[in-house]
């Protein structure tokens, strides 16, 4: 009997030992899993401090805690100039987020139009040159504004008006660093994370993809307290054709009937928490502030931006 007993203690231990190895063996690479710090993401604005460099100009991104920034170049820059900015943004580890070629490429005007082309044309080309994520536009509008509602805006002749168009532009251009995109829009395709996949395809040109601005998708008291819902559909359907964001906030007014205000990050009702939890899984990202009156407004919104990442323990480095 003692023997008995003995002989399947020993086997017991023998097995509690084996499983205490194998958990000491994957101990380290547990810890290591947990010691990883979550991902730096990348916020940037506007720069109101002069500059006349590429040092200056990284100094001056550098100063308001920036990892990204608007194009500090323009079109009519010389070669040397354009290439002397990239290379200091890659060694500042700053990624130029974008180029906008603000117009209106389907406008009823056929001078504006064609003017509007020929813009996006040469911002997409200097996007190129300079290694930006993308150039950015709206698709337009039929109306009379260049940003502005028509009835016309929504038809199939006006959705494919913008494939056409678009295709133009990039088989111009023929871009091999950077990418076209068109900003989401409350009142013109894209309006929608299904109307933006739906011109993706019908584009189907490997250097179209996509901008988001939540905020101009918020045109509803639906959508404006289910922004957080939003903002998931449009990471879950967009999210690995996106190359730039726009940070702002939306704030629904108590009159009838619906009026809805951009206003600074931190004033709204837009989920800022969900925006950056899903933007920490692409975080190369840049989140791009914009529309603020001056530099105090921008820096206010920074803190809001970087406050709410931080409850929610993320960080923009």
């Amino acid at each position: 009997m003692m023997n008995n007993r003995k002989s399947v203690s020993r086997r017991q231990f023998m097995k509690k030992s084996l499983v205490g190895a194998a958990l000491l063996a994957s101990a380290p690479a547990i810890k290591l899993q947990a010691a990883q710090k979550p991902p730096l993401l990348r916020l940037g604005g506007p720069t109101f401090e002069k500059y006349d460099n590429p040092d200056s100009w990284v100094r001056a991104v550098k100063k308001l805690g920036y990892r990204a920034a608007y194009c500090p170049v323009g079109a009519g820059a010389k070669d040397d100039v354009v290439k002397a900015y990239a290379v200091a943004a890659k060694k500042a580890d700053i990624i130029i987020a974008e180029v906008g070629a603000w117009s209106n490429p389907i406008s009823p005007d056929e001078k504006t139009r064609k003017d509007a082309q020929a813009k996006c044309r040469r911002q997409l080309a200097l996007a190129d040159r300079v290694g930006a994520n993308c150039c950015v536009n709206i698709s337009g509008s039929r109306g009379e504004r260049w940003d502005g509602p028509s009835a016309g805006n929504f038809t199939e002749e006006t959705f494919g008006m913008i494939v056409e168009t678009t295709r133009a532009i990039i088989d111009d251009v023929k871009p091999t660093r950077t990418y076209f995109t068109l900003e989401t829009m409350p009142w013109a395709y894209p309006d929608s994370p299904d109307s933006y996949l739906r011109l993706f395809k019908a584009i189907d040109r490997r250097r179209f993809a996509v901008h988001l601005d939540p905020v101009n998708l918020v045109c509803s008291p639906q959508r404006y307290f289910n922004s957080g819902k939003l903002i998931r559909e449009c990471f879950q359907k967009l999210g690995p054709y996106l190359k730039s964001c726009h940070a702002k906030d939306i704030l629904l007014q108590k009159k009838l009937t619906t009026h809805l205000d951009e206003v600074r990050p931190g004033l709204g009702g837009l989920d800022y928490a969900v925006f950056l939890k899903e933007l920490s899984k692409i975080p190369e990202i840049p989140l791009m502030l914009e529309h603020l009156p001056n530099a105090e407004e921008y820096q206010l919104a920074a803190d809001h931006v970087r406050g709410v990442a931080k409850k929610i323990g993320l960080s923009f480095g």
